[in-house]
């Protein structure tokens, strides 16, 4: 089922939703990840709901099929803004819990991050639970990318180039990578406005892990090519005092470790910590 609802500035969000009769655990809100969309996380609606969790999604602005110039946003604070939105859309009374993968994971785990400001924005918003998988907190970006940024946001910051990872990074299993280019809604466009984001909300969050109050599952591919697992390994050694965040590697796995191989035992992983 698909619906959609409105950001603050009137764009369109395309939000899909996979209902669950009856009695359940709560809710489980999924962020995607750059260029991609919400429809390519069927599998994982399916299991969440096996395990009783009614779960929704929606696509960023500039990505699949909601409103916007492709891999770009008007400020930093955007797709927080966005978050909030469809929080307010979708939320019942239960257990909430935010999911975010990649950039969605980076989205996911700044969105909560505000929680700890003395004073958070008016787009905060409380959250039961956080779930990371392979999150964008630190992009890799060598000495001339950063350089290059440096530049671009100046110069061009609404430029929309090719984001440089290639799809063969996404995962080893070679249907999901030939689904994942024959995808209309998928697309390798970034903003420097857009890399911004990503630079800075994953300092942001750096900056207060050893703060965080949130139950948080962190699980991350160890053999990324299309982030830095040193991000996530940062991540889980900063917050590890708080006692709230669970971290697990996962070595051998390329960057959707929800489409992996071993794809049923990382969608075990994550229905147990949530059931617990």
């Amino acid at each position: 089922m698909t619906t959609t609802t409105t950001a603050d500035d009137g764009r369109l969000l395309h939000l899909r939703h996979w209902p669950l009769p009856g009695e359940r655990r709560g809710q489980v809100l999924l962020v995607h990840g750059l260029g991609e969309h919400s429809g390519r996380y069927q599998a994982v609606a399916a299991a969440l709901n096996a395990a009783g969790w009614q779960v929704h999604g929606w696509d960023h602005r500039g990505h699949g099929a909601s409103d916007g110039p492709r891999g770009d946003i008007p400020e930093p604070h955007a797709l927080l803004r966005d978050t909030a939105r469809v929080i307010d859309a979708v939320r019942e009374p239960g257990r909430f819990v935010l999911l975010g993968h990649s950039l969605g994971g980076l989205v996911a785990a700044r969105f909560a991050a505000e929680a700890l400001q003395d004073r958070p924005a008016a787009w905060s918003r409380p959250l039961d639970a956080l779930v990371l998988s392979s999150p964008a907190l630190d992009p890799g970006l060598n000495a001339g990318q950063k350089l290059a940024l440096a530049l671009a946001s100046r110069l061009a910051p609404g430029l929309a180039v090719s984001n440089g990872l290639k799809p063969d990074w996404i995962c080893r299993d070679p249907a999901v990578v030939q689904a994942y280019v024959n995808d209309p809604l998928v697309h390798d466009r970034i903003t420097a406005r857009l890399t911004r984001f990503i630079v800075d909300a994953g300092a942001e969050v750096q900056a207060v892990a050893a703060r965080w109050q949130l139950p948080t599952l962190l699980m991350w591919a160890g053999a990324d090519r299309c982030v830095a697992p040193a991000g996530s390994q940062a991540l889980a050694d900063a917050a590890a005092a708080t006692g709230q965040l669970t971290a697990r590697a996962w070595p051998g796995l390329a960057h959707e470790i929800f489409n992996e191989p071993e794809r049923a035992q990382v969608l075990a992983a994550l229905t147990a910590w949530l059931n617990r």
